[in-house]
């Protein structure tokens, strides 16, 4: 007789394919479809309370269908030259990696620690005296060339702290899944980038009246190998192009750009996806239209144009292009799972950052999101970086607890508690972020 076999699924795939279910079958917990809260009888709150570690003071807040984050944290580490170890890699062709939070703690991102999305494969050499960046375009006057030595000779310098997030940071806890790589909280950083405002080298070429966008291209080399290919070539309307902060940058924190982020040009246009920032920076045109280059069409870094049904169906037309990146924030320390004696205070800080706008406030939550406390928020280095907040927490007794932060924008614009409304590609999650705390 043959042996029946055997599924073991792991607590992430039971909660992506259902989470009330998963509820179920973890804990034995039943859930209310009005409050979205979960009904913890004796018997799932000794079960529950068993894997923590610890008992749940307050249980009766917790949503229903929520991994507690002291499971869901991740730590499977790799290894990428001149990058921390611990980075989390999510591909490997393109190379894709992301930062845990506790890593992202120091007030400018350092170089080690800023995640890495690539689109394609980067040269395999760079040529600084050869390397040209050319500006043109239908709406650009004249075709004008620069050498690097040109930026860096005929216009001023400028440098700026600018929030770099991935439009699909948070895309692995949408349910429906959805495909690409499958970001948690690090696919952000805030270095400081030291080049040339776009505007000036725009201005040198001459910008026609009609001009409403621009596109870059760099360097890279698509997958697949042919060169009459491009693996991204994405741009933003003028008036983002124009901005003070908008550089063409060759410094990152003092120093040459790394490879993997853009040696030795790279545009950076702080507070809206990552993928506005192009790489190996070589060619900028100025459009009389949006640019119409790879990845700036379809379902690519757009969300629906109005709300849709999780896994619906959207047509292409229907899909309009993320812009300014919405209010978000992060708990870099302690990082998940700090456990403290009974009667111990807990410092706790990060960062917060809100696209275009500013971030009002920070607030951070004991009880599952039930009573709000705020914290000390200082206002950014300058426009476009991110802000770091501060407090301590003290807790009411032993337990496992879960510290939930959520941040303002200057438009009153707050996070929500679960992940926002779903989208074909997974973009723009800025769920409030949470950590595990035990106190013995």
């Amino acid at each position: 007789m043959s042996k029946a076999r055997r599924t073991e699924r792991g607590i992430h795939a039971l909660y992506a394919e259902d989470p009330q279910r998963a509820d179920r079958l973890l804990w034995g917990r039943e859930s209310d479809p009005v409050s979205r809260r979960g009904f913890l009888r004796k018997s799932a709150l000794l079960a529950m309370g068993s894997a923590l570690g610890a008992s749940i003071p307050f249980a009766k807040f917790m949503p229903s269908g929520l991994i507690p984050a002291a499971l869901a944290d991740r730590t499977d580490p790799f290894k990428i030259p001149g990058k921390h170890p611990d980075l989390i890699v999510l591909n490997d062709r393109p190379i894709n990696a992301e930062t845990p939070p506790h890593l992202l703690d120091d007030a400018v991102t350092p170089a080690d620690k800023l995640f890495v999305r690539n689109n394609g494969i980067p040269p395999s050499s760079v040529d600084l005296e050869q390397w040209r960046l050319v500006i043109d375009g239908e709406s650009a006057r004249q075709s004008v060339e620069f050498s690097i030595a040109d930026l860096k000779r005929k216009f001023q310098h400028h440098t700026y702290q600018l929030v770099i997030e991935c439009g699909g940071n948070g895309r692995s806890e949408f349910n429906p899944p959805v495909g690409g790589n499958q970001w948690t909280t690090g696919a952000i950083g805030c270095p400081e980038w030291t080049g040339v405002r776009l505007r000036d080298v725009l201005e040198a070429a001459g910008i026609e009246d009609d001009a409403v966008y621009i596109g870059y291209y760099g360097k890279d080399h698509h997958l697949s190998g042919d060169p009459s290919r491009n693996p991204i070539s994405r741009g933003v309307p003028m008036s983002k192009a124009l901005e003070d902060e908008t550089l063409i940058a060759w410094a990152m924190n003092g120093e040459d750009i790394p490879a993997l982020h853009g040696h030795p040009l790279r545009l950076v246009c702080g507070g809206w996806p990552a993928s506005t920032s192009g790489k190996w920076l070589s060619k900028i045109v100025i459009r009389n239209k949006i640019h119409d280059g790879a990845k700036m069409g379809g379902k690519s870094y757009r969300v629906p144009c109005q709300p849709v049904a999780p896994g619906a169906k959207v047509a292409d037309e229907d899909m309009c292009i993320i812009e300014s990146m919405p209010v978000k924030s992060l708990i870099t320390y302690p990082r998940t799972g700090a456990m403290l004696k009974q009667g111990q205070s807990l410092p706790v800080r990060g960062h917060a950052w809100a696209g275009d706008l500013k971030v009002e406030k920070v607030e951070i939550s004991l009880d599952f999101g039930v009573h709000w406390r705020p914290c000390n928020l200082e206002a950014p280095k300058n426009r476009l970086a991110w802000q770091h907040w501060q407090t301590r927490v003290d807790f009411p007794g032993p337990g496992y607890y879960e510290v939930w932060a959520r941040a303002t924008d200057s438009e009153g614009n707050a996070q929500p508690m679960v992940v926002p409304g779903w989208n074909p590609k997974g973009y723009l999650n800025n769920a409030c972020h949470r950590i595990a705390v035990k106190v013995l």
